[in-house]
């Protein structure tokens, strides 16, 4: 299955599918005959207006959950139908979600990667047992979840150096965290300056970099990266993150490009895209149906980049109808992702 291709010319193609028959992935049989696997049909028109993904089987129309997801994923991992992979932070949308209704949701809609925001529901904190944590990977394992990171709120602006040295131990204990159940990335932010203090911007941009460098020693070669997110009303523009970056100089910290208004220059994203590739680790959407910033430009940029990330959406708001919100969103997140 990994090294299945659809040429783009191909109007149609026919290939066999197994399809789990229960929740732990195993097929039975019957007769000789395996019951977990189908002859499927996959029809990709890409001159159409819808450039439709539709899948068939003996039965009738597919049943488009878990299985049929993962294989348009590892369609889109190989750049031939879908472009980007998509995933969910749980702040807002499903901060009252547990674990289970994430994973769940995540794979009922399309959503590969999870990013677990500290204070949710989900309860994934630094203080979980080791017992927990050994759960907590083993049902990311076995779901439908293909990446998983934490976000956490750590910051390293203040004017006080006991608390930032609390900022940098509490990062290493998301990082400790991360390597127990599975993760590859802690989130953390910049999130004020001192200019108000007398401070100059310049050496608190500085102040931060040299923090997370410390979080990026306690990182290194735990395969697990810090996400630098550009985070706050006056530390997002993305001048500043490269400042810091240059002032971090550790491989094992990066950047989450993070879909702000202040990313836009002249309608497009692509100076300060350009700006912040070299750090680029991961990636927040949000609201994708704002036509004042330019999605489709930048998952074209991503896409030029040879970005294997996903995109995680970062929703402010709950829904009442959380299933429904999360059927559309991946419906216009591929139409955007679309070449």
């Amino acid at each position: 299955m990994n090294d299945l291709r659809i040429p783009h010319s191909s109007r149609s193609a026919e290939l066999m599918v197994a399809v789990p028959n229960s929740r732990n992935g195993s097929t039975s049989s019957a007769g000789g005959r395996t019951t977990g696997v189908r002859s499927v049909i996959c029809v990709f028109c890409p001159g159409t207006s819808q450039g439709a993904l539709n899948l068939y089987h003996s039965d009738g129309i597919f049943n488009i959950q878990r299985d049929s997801i993962l294989l348009a994923q590892r369609w889109a991992s190989k750049g031939d139908i879908l472009s980007q992979k998509l995933g969910l932070v749980t702040y807002n949308l499903a901060q009252g979600w547990d674990l289970g209704t994430i994973i769940e949701r995540c794979e009922a809609h399309g959503f590969g990667a999870a990013e677990f925001r500290t204070t949710h529901a989900h309860r994934v904190e630094p203080s979980l047992t080791a017992s927990d944590r050994a759960e907590v990977k083993a049902r990311c394992q076995d779901s439908g979840l293909r990446q998983i990171s934490l976000g956490s709120t750590c910051e390293y602006h203040s004017t006080d150096p006991a608390e930032v040295d609390a900022n940098v131990e509490k990062t290493n204990l998301f990082v400790d965290l991360a390597v127990d159940i599975g993760a590859v990335g802690v989130k953390v932010r910049p999130n004020g300056l001192q200019v108000d203090n007398g401070i100059p911007v310049e050496q608190t941009l500085e102040q931060i970099g040299h923090a997370l460098r410390r979080c990026g020693e306690h990182a290194e070669g735990t395969g697990v990266g810090i996400w630098l997110e550009v985070h706050g009303r006056p530390t997002q523009r993305p001048p500043y993150i490269k400042t810091i970056m240059e002032a971090v100089d550790h491989p094992s910290v990066g950047v989450c490009w993070n879909s702000n208004p202040t990313d836009v220059v002249d309608g497009s994203v692509k100076e300060y895209f350009e700006l912040l590739l070299p750090w680029l680790m991961s990636v927040h959407i949000n609201n994708i149906w704002d036509r004042n910033y330019p999605y489709r430009e930048l998952f074209g940029l991503l896409r030029q980049s040879s970005y294997e990330g996903y995109c995680l959406a970062e929703i402010a708001e709950e829904s009442s109808e959380p299933d429904t919100f999360m059927r559309y969103y991946s419906a216009l997140f591929h139409e955007l992702g679309r070449e």
